[in-house]
């Protein structure tokens, strides 16, 4: 044995001490809890700016380590944008984020809506159910309802709505109420009561202002909706004019359904040749399309000072 206390030779074979421990011996130090990425995780594109996210947001953020926050605040920030044009991918950003921070009413409010949007209705209801908890208020209980409804339980749908009414719920809430639950009558085969729901909320809905349009527009989408299902054309015409004519940014396809009704859908056959696509505009000369100007208005639309 040598000086050192090794066996004899060991000097001599050409390891000095650097050689006892190989970089084997020291394996990395995994990453902290949060951080690391799963396989079936969606990776974050370059140039996200977490700046985009609401001050609120971010101040929800800073109660999480620095790198973890940054990490969520990203996955937020993607799910937020692709929300509308690719849900299924917006939901896999939002439960990335879920899984790093489960404790943020932001964060799960995220993945409930992107799974609302994604159509996973049960993973959304579960979502709404934690965040009412986790909040206290009861401004889920609408979407809610409306996933019971989805799920094919119409009778949830109402027992949630008769809850509801203890809460007071606000205004514009009440509204989506009352038509997920005019809804729930139609999947019921309650057609008469529907409608009955729907005309007493437009009559009481008396809110003006730029608030007040979406919730007068969707009631009158509902209710157009609800009379066209009872092959009642004209006078779901008027209405869903009425409803193109508060929806400025076209949230609905409102419009769609006017021209549906007025027959101005056209499919172009592209073997035709060219010169056969002559519509014949003049034919059309004075023919107005604006929103609610049909000749078979019904005697129960609203009056022109709704769209204020």
């Amino acid at each position: 044995m040598d000086r050192s206390g090794g066996p004899a030779g060991r000097s001599g074979s050409g390891g000095g001490r650097s050689d006892r421990y190989q970089a084997s011996e020291f394996p990395r130090e995994p990453p902290r809890p949060g951080l690391a990425r799963k396989p079936n995780e969606p990776s974050i594109p370059e140039g996200v700016d977490t700046r985009e996210l609401h001050r609120a947001v971010r101040a929800e953020l800073r109660g999480l380590p620095k790198d973890l926050a940054e990490i969520v605040a990203s996955h937020l920030v993607v799910a937020g944008q692709l929300i509308e044009e690719d849900p299924e991918l917006a939901y896999a950003h939002a439960e990335a984020a879920r899984r790093r921070a489960a404790r943020l009413p932001i964060v799960r409010e995220a993945a409930a809506e992107t799974a609302y949007a994604a159509g996973h209705y049960d993973v959304a209801l579960s979502e709404f159910r934690a965040l009412r908890r986790m909040t206290g208020t009861h401004d889920y209980l609408p979407v809610m309802a409306d996933c019971e409804r989805a799920l094919g339980r119409p009778q949830a749908a109402l027992k949630l709505s008769r809850e509801s009414e203890r809460y007071g719920l606000d205004p514009s809430q009440r509204i989506e109420m009352v038509i997920v639950e005019a809804g729930a009558r139609r999947d019921l085969g309650q057609d008469p009561e529907a409608l009955r729901l729907l005309q007493a909320a437009i009559e009481s809905y008396n809110a003006s202002g730029s608030d007040a349009r979406m919730p007068k527009a969707r009631l009158r989408y509902a209710y157009a909706d609800a009379l066209a299902t009872q092959g009642r054309e004209a006078e779901a015409r008027s209405w869903f004019a009425a409803a193109a004519k508060l929806d400025h940014e076209a949230e609905t396809d409102a419009q769609a359904r006017v021209d549906a009704i007025d027959g101005l859908m056209i499919d172009f056959d592209d073997s035709e040749p060219d010169d056969d696509l002559d519509l014949g505009l003049d034919a059309a000369d004075g023919y107005d399309l604006s929103p609610g100007d049909s000749n078979e208005r019904h005697s129960a639309e609203p009056a022109a000072d709704d769209d204020r």
